[in-house]
């Protein structure tokens, strides 16, 4: 059986990332905050979900606890996204 060329899924990690910086004036935020805040995911149990499935990513490493604290410097990549977290001046 030949695929047509159109069908070949390209694995995320070859696509080009939209680089988003976000900046808390807090200490941190958590990670399932962090995508609502991104407008990411529209509800908090779709955050959860999407962590849970391991379809996030911080700092280059996959990430199951949604209430993982986010701080500034640290990378958050989902779906076609990435986030730079950054804190207030």
């Amino acid at each position: 059986m030949v695929i047509p060329h159109s069908s070949f899924l390209i694995p995320n990690s070859f696509q080009e990332r939209v680089m988003e910086k976000i900046t808390i004036q807090t200490e941190y935020i958590k990670l399932d905050a962090l995508l609502k805040f991104a407008a990411l995911v529209g509800t908090g149990g779709e955050a959860k979900a999407v962590i849970a499935d391991g379809m996030v990513t911080v700092n280059g490493e996959i990430c199951t606890m949604r209430g993982k604290k986010i701080r500034p410097g640290d990378r958050v990549c989902f779906a076609d996204s990435e986030l730079l977290v950054e804190q207030a001046p």
